[in-house]
């Protein structure tokens, strides 16, 4: 059973010492992840639509077939190869 917050002036647990972290660094990973991910914000309503990444992934992909199949649409709407979504499937 929790007995409650921790006090705000250290939020960090008992088995943690500060010290022993060292300094972090603000945005040390930035340009790695972002080098590696294509990220989107939803707009709320679009997000309730889908349950998952997949799920977005899959309607988006179907989408470009029927475009393709409608209109003709050249290879520059291909899908392109996302190696960090792949990895999970």
């Amino acid at each position: 059973m929790k007995t409650g917050k921790l006090p705000k002036e250290d939020e960090m647990r008992p088995e943690y010492n500060r010290r022993d972290l060292g300094k972090g660094v603000r945005g040390k990973h930035y340009q790695e992840y972002t080098a590696g991910h294509n990220l989107v914000l939803l707009d709320p309503e679009v997000a309730r639509a889908f349950p998952s990444e997949k799920a977005v992934n899959e309607a988006l992909l179907s989408l470009i077939r029927i475009a393709r199949a409608s209109a003709g649409v050249t290879n520059s709407l291909a899908p392109t190869e996302n190696v960090a979504s792949n990895s999970t499937q």
